[in-house]
């Protein structure tokens, strides 16, 4: 596949940093150079065009270049985080991965094969287009993973048009929509791609210091976890231009506390999704919920208050399960909006809103006011049947310090009592120590709710 326009701009730019990765600088020169040079490595493995090709990484200078290379060679490319290892073989079954490249330190490659056949129409009407493919996992709080395949031309398409270079912090993982999207931005803009190996709030908030950050592309529960441990105020962030924050709803309280501290940064919601790529956004205002999605390639339109998109770098479509688009290629994203003029309020999931005696409650909304409360380092809110109401409101609790179930319900109740509407407060509290986001920073619901 023809990436000249963009290796052009590499050239361009040879001497500029192009990675940042353990405190070490890799220039636009060097990652051409080791591009070539892993073009050169498939012939002496054996890779042929048209294979399926697993990427068993993070990002790394390497990696970066490994793809960059897959891309041009036209291989459909499976990239797998190490937090994926326990369904590594399921993956490989339904991309029918047939060779597979992994490391363990970024530096020290693998290869080895898998000899399966692509079967997959899909897959086989990608090879018939001498295009390259991507395969993602979908990452969803509850359900089976679906495997979204990507004509990485489509993809690629949107980062054509010259944008700001921005040295970026790559929080979001190597496998994920949003982490595909801020490697093409970084590079086709020649900006500077800043890699972290950890995401907690301290190590993220060492490399914007060190490195002068100027965007952070995140989600809305590493932001709060960023506020609850006041590691912003350990280090200096004053390089940060912007944060952008997507993957989930933010919660309300998050977002102006956030505005408070960062009066000087841009905070933007981005919109995106496995299937649809991420989409160009522009928020109301820096404190605000609501959004604009508009942009060239793709078209928004809500039906019966849930948001549907056509977008030109929509997904061919799922390996293992049906299409989810209509016979014009719309897809419904299954997310509850409001709508205000050209702007929308993304409320959260449809399946996740919980049914109490006939009234909607939306998790995410209850989230943001319980956040508030004292001594509160995560929330997640979910429905549980119950045999009077339909459901009851459930809230699964982290606190900060130690602290009974009995006395955090009371709490809590005295607290929501003026905030929330009798049906929207938890009739049921667990306090957990558990971890309740994933390895993406997104939160993980207990249990799927019907609406």
């Amino acid at each position: 596949m023809n990436l000249e326009w963009l290796l052009g701009r590499f050239e361009n730019a040879r001497e500029a940093p192009a990675l940042i990765w353990r405190n070490e600088e890799f220039s636009y020169r060097w990652l051409l150079e080791r591009t070539n040079y892993w073009s050169g490595e498939f012939g002496h493995q054996g890779l042929p065009p048209r294979s399926v090709v697993a990427l068993e990484t993070d990002y790394s200078p390497d990696a970066c270049a490994l793809l960059l290379a897959l891309v041009q060679h036209c291989t459909i490319i499976v990239p797998l985080s190490r937090a994926s290892a326990e369904d590594r073989q399921r993956f490989y079954n339904i991309a029918e991965v047939q060779a597979a490249f992994e490391t363990a330190d970024g530096r020290e490659w693998a290869f080895k094969r898998s000899y399966q056949l692509v079967r997959n129409p899909l897959s086989q009407s990608l090879f018939d287009s001498g295009h390259a493919g991507l395969v993602l996992f979908s990452s969803g709080s509850t359900g089976q993973s679906k495997a979204a395949l990507h004509d990485f031309g489509r993809l690629l398409g949107k980062f054509q048009q010259r944008r700001r270079s921005l040295r970026t912090l790559a929080f979001l993982l190597f496998d994920h929509i949003g982490g595909i999207n801020t490697l093409f931005y970084v590079l086709s803009n020649t900006g500077t791609l800043v890699v972290t190996e950890e995401r907690g709030p301290d190590a993220i908030c060492a490399l914007i210091e060190r490195h002068k950050v100027e965007l952070l592309p995140t989600s809305p529960t590493f932001l709060n976890l960023l506020l609850l441990s006041e590691a912003y105020r350990r280090y200096d962030l004053t390089s940060l231009r912007m944060i952008t924050y997507g993957t989930e709803v933010m919660p309300e309280s998050t977002l102006t506390r956030l505005h408070q501290l960062f009066p000087q940064v841009r905070l933007l919601q981005t919109y995106g999704l496995t299937e649809l790529g991420i989409l160009r956004s522009q928020s109301k205002g820096p404190d605000s919920l609501w959004v604009k999605i508009k942009g060239e390639g793709f078209e928004t339109k809500i039906n019966n208050g849930t948001l549907w998109v056509h977008a030109r770098s929509a997904m061919m479509g799922y390996l293992n399960a049906p299409s989810p688009f209509d016979s014009e290629g719309w897809m419904d994203t299954g997310d509850a909006v409001e709508v205000d003029g050209d702007y929308m309020r993304i409320l959260g999931r449809k399946s996740d809103i919980i049914n109490v005696g006939g009234e909607k409650v939306y998790p995410a909304q209850v989230e943001s006011v319980l956040m508030q409360m004292d001594n509160v380092r995560e929330i997640v809110v979910f429905g549980e049947k119950n045999a009077l109401l339909g459901y009851i409101v459930v809230a699964q609790i982290t606190p900060a310090e130690p602290e009974s179930s009995a006395d955090l319900k009371q709490r809590l109740e005295v607290f929501a009592s003026d905030r929330l509407a009798a049906y929207q407060i938890p009739q049921k509290i667990i306090v957990s120590d558990a971890v309740a986001h994933s390895p993406r920073f997104k939160k993980i619901r207990s249990q799927p709710v019907a609406a």
